[in-house]
């Protein structure tokens, strides 16, 4: 990935391989049958650079380039810590990249030095148990008061819902409006009125705590309104192209990992008297999904460089997301298939890449709506 500022790529790079391999590799497993990060790991992230990458020095940062913080995405999923590479996405590249477009300086100060240390965790809250990308079934509400707003619902499937101390939440203020009438708020965990349920079970991506949030009357000063009221929606489409970039980042790496287990794999395990990778149908399997990611890289680099000049549209962001994260999938199910029986079984990393593609087709916007988003753009209606 080419940078404005590649001298810093390989020094930023060879932090996170380090920091990887000290700090998680060896505790990952036990995190995952655990089903969460601990807390700590927050604040050795931030303890080494890497919450803030791209944050201007002055609130905590380290002023780099955005695209390096996709290269840590990619790098965390390529050594196949899926569940910490959403984590991250959600902290890192959403949440704190909202505020500093967003916030004012203010609510910045409050809550970005914090987030790059380390002591303050990001979430960002939109799905409902009744409602996921289709906004006008959204049921959570924000009244005003005399003393700012109250604010009503629940959230679900939030990922670092249950160690988040910041949650941007989006809600109704004006049910009347559609998506007009879409606010968001910072919200403060520590607020009376404010609850987890138990942690979401998931199929994959273990480690990542997914939580059930409620808000129960929370009385949120005025200065907790993200923006401005009823600008939710256009925040959102305006954020988007970066959130997809990280699933993107994400799905490279793991494609990228996926390979590489599988490499070694075909080298080494026989069958009738020869390497499988000897096999054509293996050869042909490994130069489909090579072929696949560089292709899919291809794009990604070419939306890096359009996000860079501000360039980079919703349209564009869709494709990226469905054609990555359904390349992914389909990648790493073929690169498992060439473990046979032993890519089923636990004991082999190839089936944890498996298991933790499956959301990526589904969270940050499902496949479906990545269609309609594109298929909209070409018949020139509204997304």
């Amino acid at each position: 990935m080419t940078t404005p500022q590649d001298d810093m790529t390989p020094l930023f790079l060879d932090t996170i391989r380090r920091f990887l391999e000290q700090e998680v590799a060896p505790h990952y497993e036990a995190w995952e049958a655990a089903g969460e990060m601990p807390r700590s790991l927050w604040e050795t992230l931030g303890d080494a650079g890497l919450l803030g990458i791209d944050l201007p020095e002055a609130l905590g940062g380290s002023g780099a380039d955005f695209a390096i913080v996709q290269l840590a995405l990619e790098e965390i999923s390529r050594q196949g810590f899926g569940g910490l590479a959403s984590a991250y996405n959600i902290h890192a590249n959403i949440v704190m990249p909202y505020l500093l477009h967003i916030a004012t300086e203010q609510q910045q100060q409050r809550w970005l030095p914090a987030m790059a240390r380390g002591e303050a965790v990001g979430a960002i809250a939109m799905t409902e148990p009744g409602a996921g990308s289709d906004l006008a079934a959204m049921k959570t509400r924000a009244r005003r008061t005399e003393n700012g707003w109250r604010l009503d619902g629940s959230k679900i499937f939030i990922t670092n819902g249950q160690v988040a101390d910041l949650v941007i939440v989006c809600a109704k203020t004006d049910p009347a409006a559609g998506a007009k009438g879409v606010s968001l708020f910072l919200v403060d965990a520590s607020l009376p009125g404010f609850s987890r349920g138990q942690p979401i079970k998931k199929i994959g991506q273990h480690a990542s705590d997914t939580a059930e949030l409620f808000f129960d009357g929370i009385e949120l000063a005025e200065d907790a309104l993200l923006g401005e009221a009823g600008a939710g929606f256009a925040y959102l489409m305006q954020e988007l192209p970066r959130e997809r970039l990280g699933v993107a980042a994400q799905a490279l790496g793991a494609m990228e990992g996926a390979l590489a287990l599988t490499l070694d794999y075909v080298k080494e395990r026989r069958a009738f008297g020869q390497a499988v990778g000897d096999f054509q149908n293996t050869r042909f399997t490994l130069a489909d999904v090579r072929a696949q990611i560089d292709m899919g890289r291809a794009y990604f680099e070419q939306c890096v460089t359009r996000y860079r000049r501000g360039e980079m549209n919703a349209t564009d962001a869709a494709v990226l997301k469905l054609q990555l994260s359904e390349m992914q999938c389909r990648a790493i199910d073929a690169c498992l298939q060439l473990f046979g029986g032993y890519g089923y079984t636990r004991e082999y990393p190839i089936s944890r890449f498996y298991l933790d593609a499956r959301i990526q087709t589904i969270y940050a916007g499902t496949s479906e709506i990545m269609r309609e988003v594109i298929a909209r753009s070409l018949l020139g209606r509204s997304a």
